[in-house]
């Protein structure tokens, strides 16, 4: 019922900008406010790493590539969570997803199928 649906990934050159979009559907905003919500990437090759993560405060955090090009927010209303990639590089490639981590909160316990973003001339 409760499902996570990616959107935004494309193919562009780098130094390009992308917004990836991730609604939620099957809850309430109310549920939805209290999750932790992250963004991952699986580049070709690689095991599946945490770009972003926003806390139902709004704190955000960050992989050490991403700090200075990529945002996350999120937007309870709607029951979304978007990344705002900018600056994109080569190493910026790859399948993109979005989770939610519910209360008590530790693993994520929900994942989209995935959205792609590839980097190059």
């Amino acid at each position: 019922q409760v499902q996570l649906v990616e959107s935004g990934g494309d193919l562009v050159q780098p130094g390009e900008t992308l917004r990836l979009s991730c609604k939620a559907s099957g809850i309430d905003r109310n549920t939805f406010s209290s999750w932790r919500m992250g963004w991952h990437r699986q580049a070709p090759g690689k095991q599946r790493d945490l770009v972003a993560r926003i806390e139902p405060t709004g704190d955000a955090t960050y992989q050490d590539s991403a700090k200075g090009r990529f945002t996350i927010s999120r937007d309870n209303a709607n029951k979304t969570a978007s990344l705002q990639l900018t600056n994109l590089k080569p190493e910026d490639t790859g399948v993109y997803y979005c989770s939610a981590d519910r209360p008590p909160w530790g693993l994520d316990d929900y994942w989209g199928q995935g959205t792609q973003v590839t980097v190059s001339s």
